[in-house]
This record gives structure tokens, C-alpha cells and sequence, in this order.
């Protein structure tokens, strides 16, 4: 039994030596002690087996278990997997953030185009002395055109078609959120206010370059709001705008279209309004019509000439001969023109009806055709002559795409 026990306590000590050699780098220095540490060894060995061996074993595994758990635990911090999650959670997250700056970046601009700023005036009109007053309060949340992030805003006042009595307020320094209160007094007669309109255009002062325009106000009705015997406080957004919109004024003229003789009739009833080309103030319009396909100008007649006005009278018809079948391929251009003797004749605004037209130019066209042989009269603003040919080219290119919008021809006799 000696023997045996001697031989249990060797393997019981060289098993704790071997596990022990895995965990820690100072063993094998301990394994090649002195046989003196040896003998020392074996008799505290031999002292303890009183115990059982399986109960040793689990003794010496218990006491190594924290010691192999924390170094175990260390050393998986420091493997490869858990270096490797920086970079992927690093990768995952810069992406979000690129697209997050983007985001930000562009929303701005979006809402610059959209709203700069509001802007608060009266409106009180002098029945007695005949005399419209126009008080501008204040302006709100305007945008910065300096570089400081701030502007230096003044704002400019017309009563349209007008454009020659125009008032304007002080400059403001280095504001978002101005103070005017500046009132402005114009002389127009009460029937004409129903047909004149309020312009408010805002700028910030430039001392050494041209004055930047940060947007504009037009108040369509002056009724709107109160019948204008009390002093009344509106707000209105301030639309955003580069450059001052000119009003050019309106035509009217009717549309009749007759099926069975394949005949459309237009109508120049009247003009309104008209924007002043010459010196004078005045201008010498006449009206222009082109019936057009593809872009191209097939045919075009002209309307008399009226001297010295704004406001001219023809009902005057043109007659264009179109078959039923071509009606959808073509439209019109009217140009009201000022003639000039010496030079060249200058176009005063245009606008367009057709199928492919936009806005009432289009709902004009419809209703015609939806009421045959029934003369059709609206009134249609003018525009510039720039931004119209944009349009009408962009829709030329289009009908090409297709291969669509062929010359009208007579239709094919039987």
C-alpha cells in the first residue's frame, strides 16, 4: 500500500506539474529543481494520502481553474477576432455618415429656393384725396447674403403696371430682422385699383458690387384683405427671385374652331397693361400670330398697328385653315410687338395655347374644341420671349423623339 500510495502521489504530481506547465512560463524552471525540492515535494505529497486521489485531482484542477479562466479570458481579448470588429463596425458607420452630410448639405438649398424670409406692410387707401398708402413694417427671418452671415436689406415698392413712380426704403445694416415702419403714398384714382398690383422687391446693399436680390412680393389683389378704408397688416412670404420680375401686361383674344370646314378663328379682342418700350412712355403695338409644328413656323399674320398706347383695342380676326386630324400637332404663338420706324421691332411678350401648351394656354385649347363653333375668349399674361422659346424647344425635341407631328396636310379625298 506504501508502494501504491508512493506511485499515486509521482502521477498526482507529475500530472499538476504538466498542467501547471501549460498556464504559466515559470514552471519548467521549478521542474529542474535540486532533488533536495524533490524530496520536499513528495513528502507533503505523501503527508495528504489520507485523501483520496480522484479528490487531489479535483483540488489542484479547482485551484489552476480561476488562474487558466483569467488568462484564457485575457488572451481571447487580445486574438485577432476582436481586432477584427473595429474596422467592420467602423466600415459599417463612416457610409451612414457620408450619406447623413448630404443630406444636410442639399436641404439647406432646397429650403433657400423655397422661403426667404416674411415680410409685414399696411395698406390703407385715401378715399378723399384718392391716394394709396403703402407702410412697410418689418421684415422677418431673411436670408444672408454676406459673408459675415448677415445682409443689409432695403426694400423697393411698385404699384404696377407702373413702373415709373417706384418709392424705396432705407438701407438697414448688418440685420436678418429688420425695422422699416417708412410709409409711401401713391396717387391712383378708385377705379383703377381693382386692375393694379403691389410689388415688393427686396435686395441687400452691395457698397462695391451690384446689389443682390434676395426676393420678391406681389400682391395680386389689393381687396384681398379689407376694403382698404382702415389701415389693415398683412404678411406674405417672400418668394425667392434673382432678378425683378417685369409685368409685360395681358392680351385677349377668343378661339373658334370649326370642324366641318376644318377653320380656326382667333380673335385679337384687346390688350391691357402693356409694358412702355418707347421714350415717350408709350408704345406702338401690334399683334403676331404663328401657327406652329415640330417647332416649325408654318404660317404667320399680323394684326394694324395702334400708335401711342398701353391699353390698344383691334377685334381684329386671323384665320388659319387646319384639318380636323392635325389639331392634337399644332398651336399658336401670339407676340404682341412695338413697331418701330427706325430699327427693328421689338417683341413686348408672348404666350401660346395648343394641346402641348402648359397652364391656360392649354385649358383654352381644350375648351375650344370641346365647344365647337363657339367663339372661346380668356385674358393671358405675357411673358418674356427667353423663357417661353426654352420651353417650346424642349417640347420640339420631344415630338422628334417620338417621330411624331407631321406638317398638316388637306385631308385625302375619297
Amino acid at each position: 500500500m506504501a508502494d501504491k500510495l508512493k506511485d499515486t502521489g509521482a502521477i498526482s504530481f507529475l500530472e499538476a506539474a504538466v498542467k501547471i506547465s501549460h498556464t504559466s512560463p515559470d514552471i519548467p524552471a521549478e521542474v529542474q529543481m535540486s532533488m533536495k525540492d524533490h524530496i520536499m515535494r513528495r513528502t507533503r505529497i505523501q503527508r495528504q494520502t489520507t485523501e483520496p486521489a480522484s479528490s487531489t485531482r479535483h483540488i489542484s484542477f479547482k485551484r489552476h481553474l480561476p488562474r487558466q479562466m483569467h488568462v484564457s479570458s485575457m488572451d481571447y481579448g487580445l486574438e485577432p477576432p476582436a481586432v477584427a470588429e473595429q474596422p467592420t463596425s467602423i466600415g459599417r458607420i463612416k457610409p451612414e455618415l457620408y450619406k447623413q452630410k448630404t443630406v444636410d448639405t442639399e436641404d439647406p438649398k432646397k429650403e433657400a429656393e423655397k422661403t426667404c424670409g416674411k415680410i409685414n406692410f399696411t395698406l390703407k387707401y385715401d378715399y378723399e384725396n384718392e391716394t394709396l398708402t403703402v407702410r412697410i413694417l418689418r421684415a422677418f427671418d431673411l436670408p444672408a447674403k454676406d459673408f459675415c452671415g448677415s445682409s443689409d436689406p432695403y426694400v423697393k415698392i411698385y404699384l404696377l403696371p407702373d413702373r415709373k413712380r417706384k418709392f424705396q426704403t432705407r438701407v438697414h445694416r448688418k440685420t436678418l430682422n429688420p425695422t422699416f415702419d417708412e410709409s409711401f403714398h401713391f396717387p391712383v384714382p378708385h377705379e383703377e385699383l381693382a386692375s393694379r398690383k403691389l410689388h415688393l422687391s427686396v435686395f441687400d446693399f452691395d457698397r462695391f458690387s451690384r446689389h443682390d436680390m434676395i426676393g420678391e412680393v406681389i400682391l395680386e389683389n389689393l381687396f384681398e384683405d379689407s376694403d382698404l378704408s382702415r389701415e389693415t397688416s398683412i404678411w406674405r412670404d417672400i418668394q425667392y427671385a434673382t432678378t425683378e420680375s417685369v409685368d409685360l401686361g395681358e392680351i385677349m383674344f377668343s378661339l373658334c374652331y370649326l370642324p366641318t370646314a376644318g377653320r380656326l378663328t382667333l380673335t385679337v379682342i384687346k390688350c391691357r397693361n402693356l409694358k412702355a418700350m418707347d421714350i415717350t412712355g408709350y408704345s406702338d403695338p401690334y399683334v403676331k400670330v404663328s401657327l406652329l409644328c415640330d417647332g416649325r413656323r408654318l404660317k404667320k399674320k399680323k394684326t394694324t398697328i395702334k400708335k401711342n398706347t398701353l391699353n390698344p383695342t383691334y377685334n381684329e380676326a386671323i384665320i388659319f385653315d387646319i384639318p380636323p386630324e392635325n389639331m392634337d400637332q399644332v398651336s399658336l404663338l401670339i407676340s404682341v410687338m412695338d413697331y418701330d420706324r427706325v430699327g427693328h421691332n421689338e417683341i413686348i411678350g408672348v404666350c401660346r395655347v395648343g394641346v402641348n401648351a402648359e397652364g391656360l394656354g392649354r385649358d383654352h385649347w381644350n375648351e375650344m374644341l370641346a365647344y365647337p363653333r363657339k367663339p372661346i375668349a380668356h385674358w393671358h399674361p405675357l411673358v418674356e420671349v427667353k423663357k417661353s422659346f426654352k420651353e417650346w424647344h424642349g417640347r420640339a425635341a420631344s415630338f422628334d423623339s417620338q417621330g411624331s407631328c407631321p406638317s398638316p396636310k388637306p385631308p385625302p379625298t375619297p
